[in-house]
């Protein structure tokens, strides 16, 4: 039986006999131009195991697994004014498999061929995988699928319609997604909400299993404390209320949290506000007049916000991460209907009642006051109310953190999702015990 045969034969529960032998050496090829990302724990899980030769490819600037041979390659300028504006994407994520189709032959010519290959969909690095790995068990990454409505687009009123070409170039954003979808065998995606965003005819293709949070380091802890730099040393005594966010931008609500605050901190005197993020817009569009988001709306609450209390801090170390969601009296986290953030698991694993938007990624994790509370994102007043009360509701507070808590380890813990993965992907470790505690990795 061919791999890819074994391959098919797995996900679809196959006979023990069909999956590959334990004592068989699988050569694994991860494609993702920001990895590890998504696969540090399948591939570092791998690595633990050992009885894998595994490589993988990315951006000039990726991070590296120890046991991983990472080939990098260095991104190609994109689409010129000649390129039709509705094939720009396309024509940059071409450049982009271009280059990776260099570093695969690269790999194929000194005598690697995958057996199993797990790429990320979303950029164009897969468009070259089949015809080069033909023989290969391909499975892709389905993070999210773009539509011109009912998800992040067109969502919020205030950040601008798109006409006809804007909703021919959201369909476009797509195409060497559905490319990748034909080519592949299998997709896997993180939750059921960002599987459903994919086309009805590909979703028996597609299954959940989400890259997993590490419950047993990201836990409770009564005596955490954090010292804000240039600020307060907080811990668990004090009032505070934590909003994290890779860029400080509308998709993930930091519009709607900042014009919130004057009247939370009105409500609740003697809170502090810690926001980590950065000035960066990563997803959706830029401030107007050239500000950063974070400019344009300290200028909107001016004069109305304590902002002694407010303390906005850079990207932080993993760990000092872990310490505000362990002191965070309410986690705030807001988004589109968009892809689903790492953050928001994580501080349900840390205990944390977290005060959630009313969105469907975020309905996939959080049961309204049963493990959090469910707002809606566009109305400033419940949001300030929502997270007002349940600071000043301890008891409350104490049962959503312990049921966030559960929900955390029962879904999302990391050992399981791995196990989820590695079986989704046919492959078996020599040991089922290697899928074990990874919170020295995790903390790296």
């Amino acid at each position: 039986m061919s791999p890819r045969d074994r391959f098919s034969s797995a996900v679809a529960g196959g006979r023990p006999s069909d999956r590959p032998a334990r004592n068989e050496a699988m050569n694994v090829l991860f494609v993702h131009n920001n990895f590890p990302a998504q696969f540090r724990h399948v591939s570092r899980t791998l690595a633990q195991a050992g009885g894998f030769r595994m490589a993988a490819i990315g951006e000039q600037g990726s991070g590296d697994v120890e046991g991983v041979d990472v080939r990098r390659y260095v991104k190609m300028e994109g689409a010129t004014v000649e390129t039709h504006v509705f094939a720009r994407r396309f024509d940059h994520e071409c450049r982009r498999a271009e280059r990776v189709m260099f570093q695969a032959m690269k790999l194929k010519n000194e005598g690697f061929e995958p057996d199993v290959i797990l790429a990320h969909c979303g950029w164009g690095e897969t468009l070259p995988l089949r015809a080069l790995f033909a023989r290969a068990r391909i499975a892709v990454y389905c993070e999210f699928f773009y539509r011109p409505e009912g998800q992040d687009v067109g969502f919020d009123d205030e950040m601008g319609l798109f006409g006809l070409d804007g909703h021919v170039l959201i369909g476009g954003k797509n195409a060497s997604t559905l490319i990748s979808l034909v080519d592949a065998d299998i997709g896997i995606s993180p939750t059921p909400w960002q599987k459903a965003t994919f086309p009805k005819e590909f979703q028996s293709k597609i299954h959940v299993a989400h890259e997993g949070v590490d419950t047993t380091w990201i836990a409770p802890d009564a005596s955490a404390k954090y010292q804000v730099p240039g600020g307060p040393r907080l811990d668990r005594d004090d009032e505070v209320v934590t909003y994290f966010t890779r860029g400080y931008e509308p998709t993930r609500g930091f519009h709607v949290f900042m014009r919130a605050l004057p009247d939370l901190m009105r409500r609740r005197p003697n809170a502090h506000v810690v926001l980590v993020g950065t000035e960066d817009v990563y997803y959706g569009v830029r401030a107007p007049d050239g500000l950063s988001w974070k400019e344009y709306c300290l200028l909107e609450t001016m004069g109305d916000l304590d902002i002694s209390r407010v303390h906005f801090l850079n990207w932080l170390p993993h760990a000092d991460l872990r310490s505000l969601m362990q002191i965070s009296t309410v986690h705030v986290y807001l988004t589109y209907p968009f892809v689903l953030s790492w953050s928001c698991v994580e501080a349900m694993s840390a205990g944390c009642a977290v005060v959630g938007s009313d969105t469907g990624p975020v309905r996939d994790v959080i049961v309204d006051d049963e493990n959090g509370v469910l707002t809606p994102f566009h109305d400033i007043a419940a949001l300030a109310a929502n997270i007002a009360d349940l600071a000043g509701d301890a008891p409350r507070r104490a049962r959503l953190g312990k049921r966030a808590r559960e929900t955390a380890c029962a879904k999302f813990d990391v050992n399981a999702c791995v196990n989820r993965t590695l079986n989704l992907l046919g492959l078996e470790l020599p040991s089922r015990d290697a899928v074990g505690h990874v919170a020295a990795v995790v903390a790296a």
